[in-house]
């Protein structure tokens, strides 16, 4: 189905430098990890300090940071110099090492999602690391470390806030992840694989031809009831509004990361905007054609940065816009609404694909 992949990162920079020992091999690998996971974290340093608020305060008729550089730009290395210059608190009564750990893991898991991601070419580099045969279902298994980050967090801080913080967490994971991967099983089957490059490959093919102008067929045209679904789900899992019950500042201070500061909370605010990237990269992936789009193939990586800052911009527009759910609410919508909708859906791909094939 579709094209065949490129070369993957790694294995271009191997040719390109005649790298053919293993120890060459690893260090091409570390080499690709480190320039995939640094796009990444520069993505994360602009969303973060400035990109938040600007966006936040367009939204709601407000001005947001514009003194310090062109822009207020500078507010990025501000911010950073701020928050590592303060001090670490760490309280009496927490649990180390499991409170030491959760900050670090919340990140990791993130960027280990995006080891199988592909991000398309950028000229004649693939930026895509890996490609097993079921790299799908190990994008969500790194993307679910996140919960066992917040749950230790939680635990860990001997405190109420935090606890709470971290049960909500689980409820909310349990409550969503489900009716997540269910509704990506949908578009497993359309696709007829588990491979990351096949699913986008498949959505490559034509849907449909309007005047002359050829409509890809992206799973979110094929099926756009499972991409709500699924855009609803991937909101709950990334902790973003109406679904940001774990840290919900005006019921329990800031939930699991109460008790953090200086580098620690840097780690947290780093991990939660990773994950919103590993988010939108998942969902135009799965949904929208992955790195594809107008042009030629060797401005993909253009296309999938797109896709992921347009998702962003819808996160900060749900988090501008709609009001938080209490947390009964979100229960019942995740176990009584989406776990239904999503089977639904489901079975009835799993028909429409027989009755087709």
């Amino acid at each position: 189905m579709g094209t065949a992949p490129a070369q993957l990162f790694p294995e271009f920079i191997v040719d390109t430098l005649g790298l053919d020992s293993v120890i060459g091999e690893v260090a091409a690998s570390l080499v690709a990890a480190f320039v995939v996971g640094n796009i990444i974290l520069a993505f994360t340093g602009v969303a973060g300090p400035w990109a938040k608020r600007k966006i936040t305060a367009a939204f709601t008729d407000r001005i947001a940071v514009d003194r310090i550089g062109p822009y207020g730009l500078l507010i990025i290395p501000a911010a950073a110099v701020q928050l590592l210059a303060k001090e670490l608190i760490i309280p009496e009564g927490v649990d180390r090492p499991s409170w030491d750990i959760a900050p670090i893991l919340l990140p990791a898991s993130a960027l280990l999602g995006f080891s199988v991601i592909p991000m398309g070419q950028l000229g004649p580099i693939n930026l895509h690391l890996a490609d097993p045969e079921v790299g799908f279902a190990l994008v969500f298994a790194f993307a679910s470390i996140a919960s066992v980050s917040l749950v230790m967090a939680g635990y860990a801080s001997n405190n109420k806030y935090s606890l709470l913080g971290g049960l909500r967490a689980v409820a909310q994971n349990l409550a969503y992840e489900i009716p997540l991967i269910v509704t990506a099983m949908s578009v497993v089957i359309f696709a007829g694989t588990l491979q990351m490059s096949g699913i986008v490959g498949a959505q490559t093919e034509t849907l449909v031809t309007i005047a002359g102008v050829s409509i890809p067929s992206w799973y979110a045209l094929v099926n756009p009831f499972a991409f709500v679904l699924f855009l609803t789900a991937n909101m709950a899992e990334i902790g973003r509004n109406p679904f940001d019950i774990p840290e919900a500042p005006t019921e329990i201070v800031g939930g699991y990361q109460t008790e953090y500061s200086s580098a620690y909370f840097v780690l947290f605010y780093l991990g939660e905007f990773v994950h919103i990237f590993l988010g939108g990269a998942i969902l135009a992936v799965t949904f929208l054609g992955g790195a594809s789009g107008p042009g030629p193939e060797s401005i993909g990586f253009v296309w999938f940065v797109v896709k992921i800052w347009g998702f962003f911009l819808f996160t900060q527009w749900a988090r501008a816009a709609l009001p938080r759910v209490r947390i009964d609410q979100l229960i019942e919508i995740g176990w009584k609404g989406m776990l239904v909708l999503s089977f639904a859906n489901l079975v009835l791909t799993a028909v429409i694909v027989g009755v087709i094939a």
